[in-house]
């Protein structure tokens, strides 16, 4: 019979701080992107809502081909060249460069310019994001150690966040001269710690772990989505959550704006929220360890669902309500960070033992996937849907307009949160059958 598998397989914190560190630049760049750069151009370029949803859910689409196409090539990569770390040092200059021109757009822009870069931002990210994220999951194959590496990369990606919002909040209007002044503030903060942050992993993180990948890695990579396995429920799962998170999130500097008509609260209540998600990560890791971890983060969308209940009915006189509600979404959006991808990198060990291979890149990539396609089909639901009801970025809205976005900006959320618990029961991978998977795979101790 083979041996347990050796439970010490912790890291140093210095290798974990500096894995980590390469969360905050991504971090700064995307939630810029996500937040401010679509209300940016529907404000300051005369694009409507529906054409920027439209440039944006296009650009998610077209990139959702390169993550398989990344993930295998890492997985592929020599290890003697460092496969993983050769992959995130070449996409940080691309993403520096996209980002710049992105942010700050001169000239005539119109859809072709629009549309140029941010398929660029995101072809550098998926670069990056996806050989990080099996890097991460290879660094331990303990189960609560990869909670805590991932909540490191969460720790120093939030940081980022906030920021990036500090400069949001410094600027304190959301006109689109402040979110001029901002997105440039925020692209030279990306620049600069994409540099110290690849130098530190670079020289100090780890990369040297085997993969054992099937001759046909097409037609394999298929069956893990298209046959019912524990990858695909929980792939379709963090799907579903991702759409939820994504749409009050794109709607939620013209909800601010316009429903709560509070347009100098954007960065406090944006700061506030990521706030609320730094402090709650070692709380959810904490839980995790105790309960488990799918079953913390049922807790967690649960916590989430049940406030944003109320967003639907807020108005302007509500606005001490809004915080409150701010502040528990963004505690509960600390387990989303934190805890699916934990959840991911256990099943690497699952695939080993049902087939014979190991390819995180490959779980990885799909994920990658999946939260591009979350992101393109909020952006793709909303915008359109604002532009039918008649709501207006840059005009007065009626009463209709502004109930219309209000219930856009809530309600979606609460339902694609419910359906992912749904898809979620009965989730097989718990500690003590992933400690089980391991001592059959006879896995020691080799960090």
């Amino acid at each position: 019979m083979n041996s347990p598998p050796k439970t010490n397989q912790t890291l140093s914190l210095t290798i974990k701080a500096a894995y980590g560190s390469l969360g905050f630049p991504l971090a700064a760049a995307f939630i810029a992107l996500q937040v401010f750069i679509p209300t940016f151009y529907a404000e300051s370029t005369g694009l409507s809502l529906t054409t920027v949803g439209l440039v944006l859910l296009v650009a998610r689409l077209c990139d959702t081909v390169t993550d398989p196409i990344v993930g295998y090539l890492s997985d592929k990569t020599p290890t003697h060249w460092q496969r993983r770390k050769i992959f995130v040092t070449v996409a940080s200059p691309l993403i520096a460069l996209s980002t710049y021109f992105l942010f700050n757009p001169s000239g005539e822009i119109g859809v072709a310019y629009l549309l140029f870069w941010t398929i660029a931002i995101y072809i550098a990210g998926t670069l990056s994001i996806v050989p990080l994220g099996a890097w991460g999951a290879e660094l331990s194959s303990d189960y609560n150690e990869r909670s805590r590496i991932n909540g490191f990369r969460v720790a120093f990606g939030l940081g980022g966040s906030l920021v990036a919002l500090l400069l949001a909040v410094y600027f304190s209007q959301s006109d689109s001269a402040a979110l001029n002044r901002t997105l440039f503030g925020i692209s030279m903060l990306v620049i600069l710690t994409l540099l110290i942050s690849t130098t530190l992993a670079w020289f100090l993180v780890p990369d040297n772990k085997e993969t054992q990948l099937p001759e046909n890695t097409l037609h394999e990579a298929w069956k893990v989505i298209s046959q019912p396995t524990p990858f695909r429920q929980l792939l379709g799962s963090f799907f579903l959550n991702a759409v939820g998170n994504a749409i009050p999130a794109s709607l939620f500097v013209l909800y601010v704006t316009h429903v709560m008509q509070a347009v100098d609260r954007v960065g406090q209540l944006l700061f506030m929220y990521f706030i609320c998600s730094a402090i709650s990560v070692p709380f959810w890791v904490y839980l995790s360890k105790r309960i488990g971890k799918h079953q913390t983060w049922t807790v967690a969308i649960l916590l989430a669902a049940l406030f944003f209940v109320f967003t639907p009915f807020l108005t302007s006189d509500d606005l001490l309500w809004f915080y409150l509600i701010v502040a528990v979404t963004g505690f509960a959006t600390g387990a989303d960070l934190v805890l699916p991808a934990a959840i991911n990198g256990d099943l690497i060990e699952w695939d080993a033992l049902q087939t014979g291979y190991k390819r995180p890149g490959l779980f990885f990539a799909l994920w990658g996937t999946a939260t591009k396609l979350s992101f393109a089909l909020a952006i793709g639901i909303a915008f359109p849907l604002l532009d039918l009801i008649g709501f207006s970025a840059t005009e007065e809205n009626n009463a209709i307009a502004l109930q219309g976005l209000a219930v856009l900006y809530g309600l979606p959320c609460i339902g694609f949160k419910l359906i992912a618990l749904f898809c979620m029961r009965g989730y097989p991978i718990t500690e003590k059958m992933h400690r089980s998977i391991r001592e059959q795979l006879g896995e020691a101790d080799r960090n």
